[in-house]
């Protein structure tokens, strides 16, 4: 690549979340290929074994003040970082009726209030600074009901979040984007295909392009949002999810077509 090449990142710092993680071990490699000093954050130190990360943040993203202080930590020491991936996440309540107090309250503090804590304090140095991207990985889930109410709702509010970022900063020179992907293949997925292989046959025909999404897919897209290449984009949900959203399938071949 040109050194003016606008998706380039070259010795810009970048902070992920959930980097231990099937995206989020993506998400590394594409923003360290394209040139960026990766900072790392996840649950346990042990998630971010083999990446070779600048710096290691270790905290539970429901933690409001262990979540404060390692950020806070990061700024203190590296400054703000030009981009922050949101990716951290997790799902348990597939269903309402597996949805209770616990599991909302569980999955709401995880998707939703644990991008709020990371992000507030950066957000406000990049625009302190005057530049910064933000990118959450949010789901098509957001979009429209695929099962997981709680975790769904959760990700409904980043979206919300993400636009009034983009909105209210934006003269700071801070974008903040979102991106819906549909089904990942991850090992999440993969230990579900272990147990049930019929499982990936059921999926795939509910996907216009006939396959789940790949987690470097995901990680591209975050790349071209936080890279200069997107310099004019802001408050947008970008769909990464082989066509789900783009219509139903299944419907199509099985009522239309089948007349």
């Amino acid at each position: 690549m040109q050194a003016d090449d606008p998706f380039r990142l070259d010795g810009q710092s970048v902070l992920i979340t959930g980097a231990g993680g099937g995206i989020g071990r993506a998400l590394v490699a594409a923003f360290q290929a394209a040139g960026a000093v990766v900072a790392g954050a996840d649950r346990e130190d042990a998630a971010m074994d083999g990446l070779a990360l600048a710096h290691r943040l270790v905290f539970d993203i429901a933690d409001a003040a262990a979540a404060e202080r390692a950020v806070a930590g990061l700024i203190a020491e590296a400054g703000a970082p030009d981009v922050l991936v949101n990716n951290a996440g997790q799902t348990s309540g597939e269903t309402l009726a597996q949805v209770d107090g616990a599991v909302w309250d569980s999955e709401i503090a995880v998707n939703l209030h644990g991008p709020f804590h990371v992000t507030a304090p950066v957000a406000a140095a990049m625009a302190a600074r005057g530049s910064g991207a933000i990118v959450f990985i949010s789901s098509v889930n957001a979009l429209a009901h695929y099962g997981n109410p709680a975790y769904s709702a959760a990700k409904a509010g980043t979206i919300a979040y993400a636009r009034a970022l983009a909105t209210e900063y934006g003269a700071q020179g801070v974008r903040a984007n979102v991106i819906c992907p549909g089904s990942v293949r991850s090992p999440a997925w993969d230990h579900r295909f272990e147990r049930n292989p019929a499982l990936l046959d059921r999926i795939a025909p509910h996907y216009p392009l006939g396959r789940m999404v790949e987690a470097g897919e995901v990680a591209r897209a975050a790349l071209f949002l936080a890279s200069p290449a997107a310099s004019g984009v802001t408050g947008v949900v970008l769909p990464v999810d082989a066509g789900l959203m783009a219509g139903n399938l299944r419907f199509v071949r099985d009522v239309i077509g089948g007349q």
